[in-house]
């Protein structure tokens, strides 16, 4: 991990692994927006609350994390 100019956490993405996810609901396909990651792991060990709420907040992450999830 880094900090940018504004201190936030930035996590390098491809240090990533072993994501889960819930809520996902077939009846809010395609966009699967109640879909959400709750746990993962970050350079190989468990990812932190924090982290995880971090990993949320990237929408567009987190639909690609429900696609690897689905196909």
């Amino acid at each position: 991990m880094y900090h940018n100019n504004e201190t936030k956490t930035i996590m390098d993405y491809s240090k990533i692994t072993s994501i889960e996810v819930d809520g996902i609901d077939g009846n809010d396909a395609p966009d699967f927006c109640d879909a959400y990651i709750v746990s993962g792991e970050y350079e190989g060990k468990t990812m932190t609350e924090e982290q995880i709420e971090e990993l949320n907040e990237d929408g567009d992450f987190v639909y690609e994390c429900v696609i690897s999830e689905l196909y």
